[in-house]
């Protein structure tokens, strides 16, 4: 089936539920079967019942069978969520009951915490070195001065050493220490010790030999278990994987793994408003049991162990950051095929342009929040 309309008669018959879906669509200025790079082209009759019944769900995995094509979907995207349209389609009760559960089960516990890492951060080191810089930053680059994905993620990590203050012998705690690009860079640049905490085995395994030779240890390892005293401790991309029912915990530990007179750097993924939502598709294929924090998640959690220095909102870098990955695992598609299906095609380009999407309409966030345990005399002055 290649058409959203039957002949009958020599008249096209409209589907069900299609009225509504251009009706929705309109309100965005986005054509069914239109010429412009943003319209979709629908290629499946049962699309339209499909999103009516299973919402976001829908949505993307009817991309990923080939029911729908969109030219430029991180447009597409941006589009629909800047005209709101993400709350006008349906919440199937599965997904109402999982926020609801959300708020008496602890979703990220240590029982469940390695789920994401084997559901996605083990997907394959060749997949992210394919799609990631030199250094494998999978978080927002900084383009302030930069115009290459490179150099927008080396001036990140200086962004963040500079921010903490590095000296050499320093001790920093890398909490979610992914490839061990920070870890590398601090340590080869700042002259300072570094640990870092993973739960992902092939993390663990690169980052090893990214820093070998290094004064650097990784260890496979829940930040719950941690217990040292560092001099500066970074979290870059992780704290969106904690979860709501652990932010206060989280802090608490952070802090005890802290000297008194360190300062605490946190890199997230931030959202507008304070809930539990998490969209079903993302949660399903992308990343399992993640929550994204939002302002006043982060302010009631740190309270009672942080003063906050710094607030640091560079989210509409991350627009950037997802298209050059986006071009860079397409161009690595030929090479990768090999390992992935062309669904996982398709759903790794949907993912990365939803997000683009997202952060373009300024949906969500990227904010860098710096912390002190007692506060700093006389202040501090941030590096931009």
């Amino acid at each position: 089936m290649n058409s959203s309309c039957l002949e009958n008669e020599g008249r096209a018959v409209r589907q069900p539920g299609q009225a509504v879906i251009e009706e929705l669509l309109s309100a965005a200025d986005i054509a069914v079967n239109g010429s412009r790079p943003f319209d979709i082209q629908v290629k499946h009759p049962q699309f339209y019942r499909r999103v009516l019944q299973q919402g976001s769900l829908g949505l993307g995995e009817s991309y990923m069978d080939g029911w729908w094509e969109c030219e430029r979907l991180d447009i597409f995207f941006q589009r629909t969520l800047r005209a709101g349209l993400e709350h006008r389609l349906p919440r199937r009760w599965r997904d109402i009951l999982y926020v609801l559960a959300a708020r008496v089960v602890n979703y990220q516990s240590l029982r469940r915490a390695r789920r994401v890492g084997e559901h996605h951060y083990d997907l394959g080191n060749d997949l992210f070195a394919a799609m990631l810089d030199p250094y494998m930053q999978y978080s927002c680059g900084y383009w302030k001065d930069a115009d290459t994905l490179e150099a927008a993620q080396e001036a990140k990590l200086k962004l963040i050493c500079d921010k903490l203050a590095l000296q050499p012998g320093m001790h920093l705690l890398d909490v979610g220490c992914g490839w061990g690009g920070l870890a590398e860079y601090a340590a080869r640049h700042y002259g300072v010790r570094v640990t870092g905490i993973t739960i992902s085995e092939q993390q663990q395994r690169l980052a090893r030999e990214r820093c070998a030779g290094l004064d650097v240890e990784i260890l496979l390892q829940d930040y719950r278990h941690l217990q040292l005293r560092a001099d500066r401790i970074a979290s870059v991309g992780m704290f969106e994987h904690v979860g709501p029912r652990n932010y206060r915990a989280y802090f608490e530990t952070i802090a005890r793994n802290l000297k008194p007179d360190g300062l605490f750097l946190l890199h997230t993924i931030g959202a507008k408003v304070t809930d539990m939502w998490v969209d079903p598709w993302i949660e399903k294929y992308i990343f399992p049991n993640g929550c994204l924090p939002s302002a006043i998640h982060i302010a009631e959690a740190c309270s009672a162990y942080w003063l906050m220095e710094d607030w640091h909102n560079f989210g509409a870098d991350y627009d950037l950051t997802l298209m050059a990955w986006l071009q860079r695992f397409q161009q690595a598609w030929p090479q990768l095929s090999a390992h992935y299906s062309p669904r996982f095609y398709r759903m790794f380009c949907y993912y990365l342009n939803v997000c683009a999407g997202a952060f373009r309409a300024r949906d969500i966030q990227l904010w860098q929040v710096l912390f002190s345990r007692q506060g700093i005399e006389g202040g501090l002055r941030v590096a931009r």
